[in-house]
């Protein structure tokens, strides 16, 4: 196993195990919606279940659709992301890296969805009355790989004036 597989499987497990178990351990230990500082006026451990996908994304459709529709988008991405890197064995680690976290953080999400019809959260960052909406750790995953995914494009795109 090259370095650069190593790197994408334990980044894979990690995201996973981490996401997993912090869910496992928010939803043993408080009841659903239960909140417990742990910055006052800042960030709060907050328990709520979010049915539908990013910022509540169909949230409000009608519950069999919308866990379908989720748990087939999530399966796809997953598919995806493995399909190229597959066929890309020349990806950057960078690159490499970015999509293990991305891959880690569906599959996260994908196992609470097909558990539970919906994706544990409870994350919790405000300021006053203002609340970002409750993450969890495969969220958080997905935006760093996100973010990487983009430098890593950008570093990758060349200004017209260079190509040639």
């Amino acid at each position: 196993m090259s370095k650069k597989h190593g790197i994408f499987l334990m980044t894979l497990l990690l995201v996973v195990g981490l996401d997993q178990i912090s869910k496992i351990y928010v939803s043993s230990v408080m009841y659903l919606h239960a909140s417990h500082p742990v910055i006052d006026g800042f960030f709060n451990i907050t328990y709520v279940r979010n049915p539908g996908a990013a910022f509540g994304f169909l949230a409000n459709a009608a519950p069999m659709f919308r866990s379908l529709f989720l748990i087939i988008v999530s399966a796809a991405a997953i598919a995806m992301i493995l399909w190229f890197l597959a066929k890309n064995k020349s990806a950057g680690m960078l690159l490499t890296f970015a999509l293990s976290l991305i891959l880690g953080g569906a599959v996260g999400n994908l196992l609470d969805r097909i558990r539970f019809g919906s994706v544990v959260d409870f994350l919790d960052f405000y300021i006053a009355s203002w609340h970002w909406p409750a993450f969890n750790v495969a969220d958080s995953a997905i935006s760093v790989g996100a973010v990487l995914l983009i430098a890593e494009m950008l570093r990758r795109e060349k200004p017209r004036s260079l190509r040639q």
